[in-house]
């Protein structure tokens, strides 16, 4: 059972999360060989403030 944990930064709508679990799917079944109802996709939006790359947060970007 393949299990997919993705973190997002907060603001995706329902669709774009909908086609991202569609293709992440598929690649895991397709790379893995196994069915669909054997994957399982961990979604988790995070806070622009909680996320930070190179020592700067995510929200001081421009």
């Amino acid at each position: 059972m393949p299990i997919v944990q993705i973190h997002l930064i907060e603001g995706r709508t329902a669709e774009q999360k909908r086609a991202l679990v569609r293709k992440v799917t598929d690649a895991v079944c397709n790379s893995v060989s196994c069915p669909p109802e054997a994957v399982h996709i961990i979604l988790s939006d995070m806070k622009r403030e909680n996320y930070a790359e190179a020592g700067i947060p995510y929200n001081d970007k421009k």
